[in-house]
């Protein structure tokens, strides 16, 4: 909690010393209600303290208390992300990587835990497809935890072909109740939509439609992912599409990918504000009512 004006808090001595000294003379025609703040014998002496607390309240209203989220590990409120890997059986081929024999789903996962371990502060989750798709974990902000479920994960487990519309769909469906200033989804393939009952148009609309954005990323050699219509999904959605022929290319995409969210998440925090002045300025004005009230008898 802060305040917009704070220097507005130095009106408040000379306020108050009025209240205790003051002699307002002023034609009633001017200033109606003065006689409110006017030194009276026969009061209680209660009714003081209502009238510096009326004038506390007001002056506090004028400087206008705002809340200001800010960016720390703390907030877990920045970014929710859903990685949905391929696990397809062509993603069980080796080759992609030429200086070892890891498959290309094992390499994906590895670069994928890195990228959830290192975003700080944000909730993640991962959903897997192939012929059908699920969630393999939650959105959350253990993301040790995440990263740890990861190494349990391996291709072919969720069908032989490749169902991206239902990745996609699924990955809607973990973020759907999400609370987070941005939502994304990430979504890794190394072949084309040949499977399930969802397109990818429709799971692209769905992801808009709840305000997500959409990374995709094509693995593998050229030709051997449908890059027209990852380019489409990520246009459709406000996000990008990354093409990674190599370990070391995929590793920049997920870099990429951190550093463009990082960035928008940045700006849309500035201007996350909440006023609560009127709180303030409520309770002066029914005191206000009081004290004239209790003139007026």
């Amino acid at each position: 909690m802060s305040f917009e004006f704070p220097w507005l808090f130095l009106l408040l001595p000379p306020l108050w010393h009025c209240l205790y000294r003051c002699r307002e003379r002023l034609s009633p025609r001017y200033f109606v209600h003065l006689e409110l703040f006017a030194v009276r014998r026969g009061w209680f002496k209660w009714l003081w303290l209502l009238r510096y607390v009326a004038v506390l309240l007001l002056v506090t209203a004028i400087a206008s208390p705002v809340t200001i989220d800010q960016d720390d590990p703390l907030n877990r409120q920045g970014v929710d992300v859903v990685l949905a890997l391929d696990a397809s059986g062509s993603m069980g081929a080796s080759g992609f990587d030429p200086k070892s024999r890891e498959s290309r789903f094992d390499i994906a996962r590895r670069i994928a835990k890195h990228f959830i371990v290192d975003r700080i502060g944000d909730n993640a989750g991962v959903v897997l497809f192939g012929d059908f798709a699920f969630i393999a974990s939650p959105v959350t902000y253990e993301k040790t935890v995440v990263a740890e479920m990861m190494d349990y994960l391996v291709y072919g487990m969720a069908g032989q072909n490749t169902a991206i519309g239902e990745g996609i769909a699924m990955g809607v469906r973990a973020l759907e109740d999400s609370k987070a200033l941005s939502k994304v989804l990430v979504l890794l393939t190394d072949g084309e939509h040949n499977s399930g009952r969802v397109s990818p148009k429709a799971a692209t609309e769905l992801a808009v439609k709840h305000g997500i954005r959409i990374y995709t990323v094509g693995m593998g050699q050229k030709g051997e992912f449908d890059e027209a219509m990852l380019r489409r999904i990520a246009d459709e959605s406000g996000g990008a599409f990354f093409a990674a022929y190599d370990p070391e290319a995929l590793a920049a995409v997920y870099e990429a990918i951190d550093a463009l969210e990082r960035s928008r998440i940045k700006s849309e925090r500035i201007l996350r504000k909440e006023y609560y002045y009127t709180w303030p300025l409520a309770m002066g004005v029914l005191l206000l009512f009081y004290l004239w009230r209790r003139e007026a008898l």
